[in-house]
């Protein structure tokens, strides 16, 4: 069952698709203490209740005892003290061993919405709103299973990918011609591993401008996509959110033109900086916005592309135009001082100040639906609606055809449109083992496809971390290698035992038919393809503190070894299983 409380006057979102008319409204939810003045949500949690969800957060897969902030951020530091990483999917689900029945809460709010979680009281729930206007829906059934099918009737069906993007793939920041790409190809070729994906970061782009190439460095990308291609390997090209301020660019100037990118209060288009320098950043909350710049894609749809992820979209912001002055006016009072360790910490924070500053985030503002909304009171929507710009305009150019398209920043509604990953983690086994319990809560807000940067994006991964993340990830649909500039390469042949990586691989593709079914099964049906043992083993007290073991589909537990220097591990059966142990794909007992 479905209830809606309404606080105030919310500002639509485009996440739920169900009709009003079919949902029932309250002004009171049982067992929760509602403030509207204050805009809070308070339960008194029992000491067995299990709180699961929010998507892409950090620690374990039971939420309690932290305090989780949806803020989309440009969050590289993925660190257990923090409060909000890159998406906001403001849905939890509240379950206890042997209960008849489990509830769900969604908070459909685009601003800033806090949940306390056994934090503050170990023994309350808190949801805060900054705005105090959003859609809560309560969501009662039997079991979590059927609250997340209940959740996806109100969400809608999930993104459905082309089968080949649940192959291997490689990325990495760096690689900077197509000599390159091809190098990286010919290597897995020769060390007969399997690939169905190179991706392209920043670097094939002229001088880090969207929907452009870089013809010194990749001379003719239709026929190097068309070479690659009949191999069958498919090129994956980054798109960021920031339009480089450039006169003679055709997507700046049409931008200026057309009226496409936010505006300051004053009416002047907002001047920040990302990878290219200048930008502005489009208003993807309009609809002209979106279907201009989702044709923008065509360009690369035309030269071969069937797949894109899209980047830097919380937006991230290096700097502004305008805080930056603030800076440097500031800078002159240190000038000439004897820094004392609290000026010396004040000069440090203003300096730190510069990267996606909060009061920048309230400097320029959408027009949505007909009104004029600062920014910070929608700000999870805006990687969403980028990706619903490139995921509508993809099925319109391509009706017969599945694209490839996954982001980083996202809000629930985003699902229906394209797939995450989890951003810019590192090369850590604490990252190895968060990645894992952001599958079950990514999955159950209706993003199936998802994963991790296998191997770490950031710092330098070494050969033992990259074979246990291959196994951790091996039945985890986005199956993709990707590094940070300025780190250990880590492609696979570059370790010395290039053989067992070998035999994970072919492993992985020995088991698409079983991950592509399930995957199937679980979007179509409005189901889970990555769940929790306490979702299946409702009864049992035990899978409630299970955080290092998962359910793939119906029929496969994974339960990955996530500490180094481990030649196995424990593992709870909750029922009677079989284990099969792989030597190689084809070598099992």
């Amino acid at each position: 069952m479905i209830e809606r409380l309404r606080m105030g006057s919310p500002i639509p979102t485009g996440a739920v698709v169900l009709d009003e008319d079919k949902i029932p409204s309250t002004d009171h939810f049982p067992e929760w203490k509602i403030d509207g003045q204050e805009g809070t949500l308070t339960k008194t949690l029992s000491p067995t209740l299990t709180v699961v969800g929010l998507g892409e957060t950090v620690r374990g897969i039971n939420k309690r005892g932290w305090v989780y902030v949806s803020n989309n951020t440009d969050e590289p530091h993925h660190d257990e003290d923090k409060r909000s990483l890159y998406a906001s999917q403001n849905f939890i689900i509240l379950l206890s061993p042997g209960a008849d029945s489990a509830e769900g809460i969604f908070i459909d709010d685009p601003g800033t919405v806090t949940f306390d979680i056994g934090y503050t009281k170990t023994d309350v729930l808190q949801i805060k709103s900054v705005s105090g206007a959003y859609d809560c829906y309560r969501i009662t059934a039997k079991t979590p299973t059927e609250v997340v099918k209940e959740f996806r009737g109100l969400t809608g069906h999930c993104y459905l990918p082309p089968k080949w993007a649940f192959g291997f793939g490689q990325s990495r920041w760096g690689y900077k011609t197509e000599a390159d790409v091809r190098e990286v190809y010919q290597n897995y070729h020769q060390a007969g591993i399997p690939l169905d994906a190179i991706y392209m970061d920043i670097d094939y782009m002229e001088r880090y401008k969207d929907f452009t190439v870089d013809h010194d460095r990749f001379p003719d990308l239709s026929a190097f996509s068309k070479e690659l291609s009949e191999k069958n390997v498919h090129l994956v090209p980054i798109i960021d959110a920031g339009v480089k301020i450039e006169d003679g660019y055709d997507v700046y100037e049409e931008g200026c033109e057309n009226d496409y990118f936010v505006k300051k209060e004053n009416g002047e288009r907002l001047v920040a900086a990302v990878w290219p320098g200048q930008v502005h950043f489009p208003d993807f909350l309009k609809p002209q916005t979106r279907k201009w710049f989702g044709h923008k894609y065509q360009v690369l749809l035309d030269q071969g592309i069937d797949g894109f992820w899209n980047d830097m979209n919380e937006p991230a912001i290096f700097y502004t135009e305008d805080h930056l002055k603030e800076v440097f006016d500031s800078l002159d009072q240190f000038k000439g001082r004897n820094l004392d360790i609290e000026s010396l910490f004040q000069f440090q924070s203003l300096i730190a100040s510069l990267s996606n500053y909060e009061g920048d985030y309230k400097r320029f503002y959408h027009e949505y639906e007909g009104k004029k909304i600062r920014h910070d009171k929608v700000h999870n929507l805006y990687g969403f609606y980028m990706t619903r710009a490139a995921g509508e305009a993809l099925r319109e150019m391509e009706p017969d055809k599945r694209i490839l398209l996954f982001s980083r920043s996202s809000y629930i509604g985003m699902h229906r449109y394209g797939g995450v990953w989890t951003g810019d983690n590192k090369s850590w086994w604490s990252h190895l083992k968060l990645s894992l319990a952001q599958m079950p809560a990514l999955n159950m807000c209706g993003f199936l496809y998802s994963g991790s940067d296998m191997g770490g994006f950031g710092a330098d991964c070494t050969e033992d971390l990259m074979a246990r993340w291959l196994s951790l990830a091996i039945l985890i649909p986005l199956y993709r290698n990707h590094a940070c500039t300025g780190t250990r390469l880590q492609e696979l042949y570059r370790f010395t035992h290039l053989d067992d990586f070998k035999k994970l691989i072919e492993l992985r593709y020995a088991l698409i038919p079983y991950i592509y079914s399930e995957f199937m099964k679980a979007a179509l049906r409005d189901g889970m393809y990555m769940k929790p043992l306490s979702f299946e083993y409702g009864d049992d007290p035990r899978a409630f503190e299970i955080e290092d073991q998962i359910l793939a589909g119906e029929s496969i537990m994974l339960a990955p070894v996530v500490e180094q220097n481990r030649t196995g591990r424990n593992v709870y059966l909750p029922e009677e299983m079989k284990m099969i142990r792989f030597r190689a794909f084809n070598d099992y007992t």
